[in-house]
């Protein structure tokens, strides 16, 4: 299955995002395979550098770092697959800016949560930064009248274990971008999550 044929922006409404670095993934996933179901922030403006794209591109080198300061030695993102760990954005647009507006993250949480139905067999939700914290809250609240994660900053909350029916959350820092190359007691703390959600799949 590629995820990019079940779902898709048609009308783009979004103000506050960079709609030419628009991106689904579009790599062949095998649903059933997967357990850990880990949430970006945005993708990055440049599409070269996203996840998914050939060659060694710059949020793939953030990612393989995180798994192996988890202790998981992975090369590639389908090194990551094999482990059941599909990765995707809450915002689907790269971010102009900081932040995005709530009006953002509501259409792209409609996009977010049809591509969670695609996989049946998800034990853990790691939501990497807070805006995949907003995104899923929202989606938990429209499903079940509640947020699971609460308000706080995450070296906090994080120190707590969260659930939506049997499957764990995480609440976490995003392992992409230029700032996790520098910020050390993120990338420790980031490691952390990622090892103990492969030590409950």
């Amino acid at each position: 299955m590629k995820v990019c044929d079940y779902v898709r922006c048609v009308s783009f409404p979004c103000e506050d995002v960079d709609k030419k670095s628009y991106v689904i993934p579009s790599i062949q996933v095998a649903p059933e395979k997967i357990k850990i179901f880990m949430i970006t922030e945005a993708p990055p403006s440049n599409r070269s550098e996203y996840f998914y794209e050939k060659g060694n591109p710059f949020y793939l080198q953030t990612i393989v770092q995180a798994f192996n300061d988890a202790g998981a030695k992975v090369l590639s993102m389908q090194d990551i697959l094999n482990k059941g760990v599909y990765i995707t954005t809450a915002i689907k647009c790269g971010k102009t800016g900081y932040a995005v507006s709530n009006g953002t993250v509501k259409n792209c949480t409609a996009l977010l949560e049809h591509e969670i139905s695609l996989f049946s067999n998800i034990k853990v939700f790691m939501l990497m930064g807070d805006v995949a914290i907003k995104s899923m809250n929202a989606i938990w609240k429209k499903q079940t009248g509640r947020r699971i994660i609460p308000a706080g900053s995450t070296y906090k909350i994080r120190k707590d274990k969260y659930f939506i029916d049997d499957k764990r959350v995480f609440p976490s820092y995003t392992p992409t971008g230029k700032n996790f190359l520098i910020e050390r007691a993120k990338q420790r703390m980031i490691a952390e999550d990622i090892k103990e959600a492969l030590r409950l799949t």
